[in-house]
């Protein structure tokens, strides 16, 4: 059946809004434009509501296989589809990890079984991800994975992240992240900062994220390897990202809605729900990051969903597991918290969210255009609304944001054509 989106507003190359008409056959978009419905199409109003192009998240934790009590690709792709993402990449730390052929191909079922959107699965640069021993980067470079990366534990040597680029940029992929420097963490659990003084917690210094930046960029400029950058959280890496893209590196990065949304000082308390990693940082750390996202030295956007089980999060900072969820918070808090307060454009939030993360990494998503894939998400933003923990479909209820008043509800998601979530529509 095809299906005709009527009464929709759409947003311009200039920012602007223009009314907006959709029809969609096969999975994609036809027709933008003014459209009379034919005899047998399904016609849904939109009442006016925002037509956006889905949300595309290149950084998402979702738990299966091995870890199924914080997460599931169900409910997780639940998830990303209540917040209006269409396209979610899922890093490698999983039990089993995805570390060779045989166990791609499971994961691979897995998701065709049971995801709500699009998934595209990373695959590990060592196996296990224990920093050990390469994958067979080269064999599975030819399967459908997204790009390489050890998320969650940083690449230690240089001569083992030297020859994972050079494997990487030999066959098309890129290299992506997490950078710590584990002789420089010190077992911390916060910020090394006020905060950790204050709470007597031990702190992970700025330092263990920007030196381990600092050679991989020049790594990535030996090897003309594709080289992103994670969940950027100091001024410091943000200083080594600009440098670096000023002397041409094929260097690119994301931040996290709540690396801009939070510093450390919303740590009031010995509570879990704000203990990620990297940790929330200083405000001066926060202010740079926005001006990294708005230079174009911080490419996009991504949640860093990492959902864990409340049983898990109930110990304090000192022993819960690091992360916090946000694939259903994620655009309404940064549209209230930023586009409604005026520090940026609605313009530049989606983009950071859809053709910005597509872009780098050449997905052909993230666009509303005739021809393209018909994955798109309605916004409301009439209504005032409360962050429920309590009423998120992720498994993980771990969020700072409980209680945090937000605008920008996304009401409805279509991936390839197919309504994969409505709201009040949850089973």
């Amino acid at each position: 059946m095809n299906t005709v989106f009527k009464n929709a507003k759409r947003l311009m190359e200039d920012g602007s809004l223009e009314q907006c008409e959709l029809k969609v056959e096969k999975g994609n978009i036809t027709t933008i434009a003014p459209i009379v419905p034919e005899n047998g199409d399904d016609v849904i109003d939109c009442n006016g509501r925002l037509l956006l192009p889905g949300f595309v998240d290149v950084h998402v934790h979702l738990r299966e296989p091995g870890g199924e009590h914080k997460e599931t690709i169900a409910t997780g792709t639940k998830a990303a589809a209540r917040g209006g993402f269409t396209t979610i990449c899922a890093m490698p730390n999983t039990n089993p990890v995805p570390d060779n052929p045989e166990t791609v191909v499971e994961l691979l079922e897995k998701v065709k079984q049971n995801a709500a959107v699009r998934v595209l699965p990373y695959v590990s640069i060592t196996e296990g991800l224990k920093g050990e021993k390469l994958t067979d980067i080269e064999n599975l470079s030819q399967m459908s994975v997204f790009a390489f990366t050890d998320d969650g534990v940083g690449v230690q040597t240089a001569d083992q992240m030297l020859e994972a680029m050079s494997q990487a940029a030999a066959n098309g992929n890129p290299v992506v992240a997490h950078c710590e420097d584990n002789s420089l963490v010190y077992e911390g659990v916060v910020h090394q900062g006020e905060i950790s003084t204050r709470m007597n917690l031990p702190g992970i210094p700025s330092v263990s994220e920007s030196v381990q930046i600092a050679r991989d960029v020049l790594l990535a400029e030996v090897t003309d390897c594709h080289y992103h950058v994670c969940h950027v959280s100091t001024k410091e890496s943000v200083r080594v990202i600009r440098d670096a893209k000023k002397a041409g590196i094929q260097v690119t990065a994301e931040v996290t809605p709540h690396h801009l949304l939070l510093n450390e000082h919303a740590i009031t308390a010995d509570d879990a729900n704000f203990k990620m990693n990297p940790p929330l940082r200083s405000p001066e750390d926060q202010e740079a990051l926005l001006e990294g996202l708005l230079d174009g030295t911080i490419d996009c956007i991504a949640t860093d969903h990492a959902p864990h089980a409340e049983s898990e999060k109930v110990s304090g900072f000192r022993t819960a597991p690091f992360g916090i969820t946000g694939l259903e918070t994620a655009f309404p808090l940064l549209y209230t918290y930023f586009v409604r307060t005026g520090k940026i454009n609605l313009k530049q939030l989606v983009d950071w969210l859809t053709i910005k993360p597509a872009g780098i990494f050449q997905l052909p998503y993230g666009r509303l255009e005739e021809g393209g894939v018909a994955d798109f998400t309605l916004v409301s933003f009439d209504e005032e609304n409360k962050v429920d923990r309590n009423a998120l479909y992720s498994k993980g209820k771990n969020t700072p944001f409980h209680g945090w008043t937000v605008r920008g509800i996304p009401s409805m998601t279509v991936v390839n054509g197919d309504i994969v979530y409505k709201e009040d529509a949850h089973d």
